[in-house]
């Protein structure tokens, strides 16, 4: 069988605010649009990631969070409505998702090889997190593609940061393994935010981009060095950072989902495409995209 690669890895921050202000027809709720600079940030990667015609989307969210192990959906399809309990005024999605299954499994597999505990979500009413929808609507609105969802285990936030981005760094390389085995062209979203401390109110228009800003400006410089390492191609640095960088700023790194997406990347010294950076009620998002180069890594 051909060896399987992972063809891009992708920063894919998911506010539901960005489906609201595209308006599909699985979201009941209908904007006026708002947030454009992240919107169509998502359409130039989407361009760039789908032109490599991947065989599965794999997606690791901070809102699908599992206490014991990490978890991996197990059945070849999932319906229902996933409202967020935040936003359910802006995000009540229909939604219809295929499982690439057998990489599933083989995720599970290879995380139990590296001492993980694994779990295959065969439950055929969980309800998907709203995390994992949003990034795979952005990067795919025509859901023709099937998916693998990935859950974010807890141990971040039970023992330190440090501890959990080591725990997410173990599982990003038993993917990496897993998607070799499966012979299978794949792209890794990490689904998180930048900066995380974020308004407690909201205009009574969500869309009124008159109040759209960061928090506060010590966050936007924590994201800028973020970034700026991602477009040197610095990323072991920003590894090193992580701990510090959830601290300073809130960041739902912490979750860590871009340490996983990182790691399977085989930790990238090559420039990431910075393809927009914007805010969501105060919150710092970027979309960047590592596209694997001939003769790297993978």
């Amino acid at each position: 069988m051909k060896k399987g690669k992972i063809v891009a890895g992708v920063l894919a921050p998911h506010p539901p605010h960005l489906v609201y202000g595209e308006n599909p027809e699985q979201n009941e709720p209908k904007s006026d649009g708002g947030w454009e600079a992240l919107r169509w940030a998502y359409e130039r990667c989407r361009r760039s990631v789908l032109s490599e015609a991947p065989d599965v989307l794999l997606v690791h969210s901070p809102h699908w969070q599992t206490i014991v192990g990490h978890h991996v959906l197990g059945l070849e399809r999932f319906q229902g409505l996933s409202v967020d309990p935040i936003f359910p005024h802006l995000f009540r999605y229909h939604y219809d998702l295929r499982v690439d299954v057998e990489l599933s499994q083989m995720i599970a597999e290879e995380g139990a090889h590296q001492g993980l505990t694994m779990k295959v979500m065969k439950n055929p009413n969980f309800r998907i997190d709203y995390g994992s929808i949003t990034s795979l609507h952005l990067m795919n609105p025509a859901w023709n593609i099937p998916v693998v969802c990935i859950s974010s285990n807890n141990s971040p936030y039970y023992f330190s940061n440090e501890v959990g981005q080591e725990q997410m760094i173990r599982l990003g390389q038993a993917t990496k393994r897993a998607i070799e085995r499966s012979g299978k062209r794949c792209v890794l979203l990490a689904s998180n935010s930048l900066s995380h401390r974020h308004f407690t109110s909201e205009p009574d228009l969500p869309e009124d981009m008159s109040h759209e800003h960061i928090y506060h400006h010590g966050q936007y410089l924590w994201d800028m060095k973020v970034l700026e390492l991602m477009r040197e191609g610095r990323c072991q640095e920003l590894l090193d950072i992580l701990p510090e960088f959830i601290d300073m700023s809130a960041a739902e790194v912490k979750a860590g989902s871009l340490a996983w997406m990182l790691s399977a990347l085989d930790v990238p010294t090559y420039p990431a495409e910075i393809h927009g950076y914007g805010t969501v009620i105060g919150t710092g998002n970027a979309v960047v995209e590592w596209k694997t180069q001939p003769g790297g890594a993978l």
